[in-house]
């Protein structure tokens, strides 16, 4: 399924310099001292960003900032937290030993998830709203993460729903190609529709998930990513099969080696992935398909209950500050929802085209919104129908 597989988009071939300590404890305060714990996706947030944060409070506060190597292992933890405890006639022997009766869990304040993981910890009620109106950067925010994030209780976007979590930094599906391969083609690929051409049949990769492969090629024929039934899409089964004969492989995970390699001379992937890596492997190129692409966010979230304190709301507010958002944009090599005119300056060339994405392409883009079972059902039999 794609929600399984796709946990694993940003956790490859990072090296960004972020938080990558086991965790990082700042203050050494007493129990009524006031705490911000936070547990963050690994290299999402700059550990000097964290310093300011600490560093522009007017209370002493005890800071900790746990990193977590991938999206999965956070939302593992939010399960772990709602668990209830078994009780003394379940618990066998472990009733006897007091340090285990004493143990209760620790939320974190906050916690990084990603945006397709939303829909099923509000459905499943491991997380609880955010305050909208205790964030004061939040009317600043673009409309489309607001959307994003204003949900209803099961988890489907509402524009008369919740808010239940706080985009800080986000990213695209992408294509990424050895120029060296392409000279002699005398072209070099901009949109989806290239991986139909004839001079790139077996040499290019896809990644492993029905609603990235169903949606590039739903896109191609000018419809949505999030299209809901896709028996209304005559030509869908048709350009699926032909691009299924074009491509060498699918691998949500291991795309890039091949590249490197020059087994491949494209593929498909994560920004995330693929961004950190240009600068050293300047024979490759990242291009974002100009009929539009697939968008993915990381989000904080407030597990639910946690109690409610200003220092959550000051963290995230601290993120959209337009400094921090460039900051964090420029290190952790993403983009800010807040960060809307980086000047080309500050911006390394080999992910120029990242960040300074055109208007009408962002336009075009969307995210990947949660559908309904059978619509998901429908997605994943067509992908395995077509591979097999």
């Amino acid at each position: 399924m794609y929600h399984l597989e796709s946990i694993n988009r940003r956790s490859f071939l990072l090296s960004m310099g972020g938080l990558a300590v086991s965790q990082l404890l700042i203050g050494c305060g007493n129990n009524k001292q006031a705490q911000l714990n936070v547990q963050l996706l690994k290299d999402s947030i700059p550990a000097q960003v964290v310093d300011k944060f600490r560093k522009n409070l007017q209370q002493q506060v005890q800071l900790k900032f746990a990193p977590v190597p991938h999206i999965q292992d956070a939302f593992k933890q939010l399960q772990a937290w709602q668990q209830k405890p078994k009780s003394n006639e379940d618990a066998g022997w472990s009733r006897f030993i007091p340090f285990r009766q004493s143990q209760t869990p620790t939320l974190a304040n906050l916690l990084t998830l990603g945006d397709y993981w939303l829909q099923t910890a509000i459905e499943q009620q491991l997380i609880q709203p955010l305050e909208p109106k205790q964030l004061k950067n939040w009317p600043g925010l673009d409309s489309r993460w607001q959307e994003l994030v204003t949900r209803n209780d099961q988890g489907f976007p509402d524009p008369q729903g919740k808010v239940w979590a706080a985009p800080y930094r986000w990213g695209s599906t992408v294509m990424v190609y050895n120029r060296e391969k392409f000279q002699a083609l005398g072209w070099t690929p901009q949109d989806w529709s290239d991986l139909w051409r004839d001079e790139l049949r077996s040499h290019f990769s896809l990644l492993n998930q029905p609603r990235e492969v169903i949606g590039l090629v739903l896109k191609k024929l000018g419809k949505s990513y999030n299209t809901t039934n896709l028996d209304s899409v005559p030509q869908l089964a048709a350009e699926l099969k032909a691009l299924n004969q074009q491509v060498k492989f699918y691998s949500s995970n291991t795309y890039l080696e091949p590249l490197i390699m020059g087994d491949t001379w494209l593929a498909v992937g994560w920004s995330s992935d693929i961004v950190p890596i240009l600068s050293r492997y300047p024979k490759l190129s990242m291009v974002i398909p100009y009929s539009g692409t697939a968008i993915w966010s990381d989000l904080w979230v407030s597990p639910k209950g946690v109690g409610k304190d200003n220092l959550s709301s000051q963290w995230i507010d601290f993120c959209w500050q337009t400094k921090i958002a460039k900051q964090i944009a420029l290190q952790t090599k993403s983009n800010s929802p807040m960060a809307k005119d980086i000047a080309a300056s500050d911006i390394q060339p080999s992910f120029t085209s990242l960040l300074l994405n055109s208007r009408e392409v962002f336009d075009k883009s969307e995210f990947l919104l949660p559908v309904s079972p059978e619509t998901n059902k429908q997605y994943e039999n067509l992908f395995t129908k077509i591979k097999a």
